[in-house]
């Protein structure tokens, strides 16, 4: 396991070195800013700079290269303007699920409001509801089906906070929350923990899911 909070640290002292004051936000997210990090995950950063070029991504590649468990990162880069952008939809989880390090994104909050959060919901589920009927029909692969479990868990994310206004990061939290309980969620945490997949029945289960939720939360 990595000491984050060190390691994090130490991350943004190299990208302000690197980058100087075009730095504009640094943050954390994924399991490691959850508190839900395992011996398997991968770190997930956030770096947003006045502007991005492509020289500032060898620059940004070839510091972690040589920085220590740079190997492990992955996430997001982006230039400022870029991301005031984006898909509204997508800021949603962007923003919920990431931890400050340098910087705020509160600026997003304008952009996110309740339709945002229903289109972030119906497109989660509705790429989950294709990549799940393509996996049990051609690619039978255990590995995706996990990763669809995994999606899936943000997508409940988005409803809880649609529902009820709260938006809960650990996903912990969320299946106590949740009443009567969540069978795709708990799946989901049972497969983060080493659990067998079964295909067929697990693809069935987050097959009707998708479906229920995607014409719950029609336009």
């Amino acid at each position: 396991m990595v000491d984050i909070k060190t390691w994090i640290s130490d991350f943004a002292s190299e990208i302000e070195k690197l980058f100087g004051n075009r730095v504009w936000f640094i943050g954390l997210q994924g399991s490691y800013g959850r508190g839900e990090a395992t011996e398997k995950s991968d770190i997930d950063v956030v770096v947003i700079l006045d502007e991005l070029r492509a020289d500032d991504l060898k620059a940004y590649r070839d510091m972690l290269g040589v920085m220590p468990n740079g190997e492990l990162v992955c996430g997001f880069i982006s230039g400022k303007n870029e991301l005031l952008n984006w898909e509204a939809s997508d800021l949603f989880q962007f923003y919920y699920d990431t931890t400050s390090i340098k910087g705020t994104l509160d600026c997003l909050l304008e952009r996110i409001n309740k339709q945002a959060v229903k289109r972030a919901i119906r497109i989660g589920a509705c790429n989950i509801y294709h990549a799940c009927a393509h996996n049990f029909v051609h690619e039978k692969d255990e590995n995706v089906l996990r990763s669809l479990y995994k999606a899936a868990t943000f997508v409940i994310q988005a409803v809880w906070f649609y529902e009820t206004g709260k938006y809960l990061k650990s996903n912990t939290e969320l299946q106590n929350a949740i009443f009567p309980p969540s069978a795709v969620l708990s799946t989901a945490l049972e497969l983060r923990n080493g659990a067998d997949v079964q295909l067929d029945e697990m693809s069935t289960v987050l097959l009707n899911w998708a479906s229920a939720v995607i014409e719950g939360y029609k336009e």
